[in-house]
């Protein structure tokens, strides 16, 4: 924004070589208004140079935190096959380990296949609420 001064500058000159007298109420005024102006171009350069560092310093701490996300979580963003894992459950027919995804589970259900042995798994859904669903069901296969 450089520009505003330099268009300040252009009014004090152009002033100046109107040779427009401080000594008259109109040039008292165009001359106040001038050096108003001028007071305002030095203020925006400073809140630019302010901006342009807290920029930088943003860039700096966003890169920090995703360095500190790196190592915490310790993301592997190129595996998209384990977001869509929910949990792991062990299947009590078989001992097997299955990767429980949302496409296995309905909330109306009250099981799901178990994809190694082919046995239902009883689900039993835990609801923190008090009236607002009916999911608290009971295991009845064990």
């Amino acid at each position: 924004m450089g520009f505003i001064k330099e268009r300040v500058a252009y009014l004090k000159g152009l002033a100046e070589g109107m040779k427009i007298s401080s000594e008259t109420n109109e040039g008292k005024l165009l001359s106040t208004i001038i050096d108003v102006l001028d007071d305002m171009a030095l203020a925006i350069d400073d809140i630019e140079e302010v901006q342009e560092q807290l920029g930088e310093q943003i860039d700096n701490m966003d890169e920090d935190l995703a360095e500190v996300e790196r190592v915490l979580f310790d993301c592997d963003c190129d595996d998209e096959e384990d977001d869509d894992v929910l949990a792991e459950v062990e299947c009590p027919h078989c001992g097997e380990i299955i990767e429980l995804e949302e496409d296995m589970l309905d909330e109306e259900a009250e099981s799901f296949e178990c994809p190694y042995c082919g046995k239902d798994v009883a689900v039993e859904w835990d609801c923190d609420c008090d009236d607002c669903c009916d999911h608290d069901q009971e295991d009845d296969n064990e």
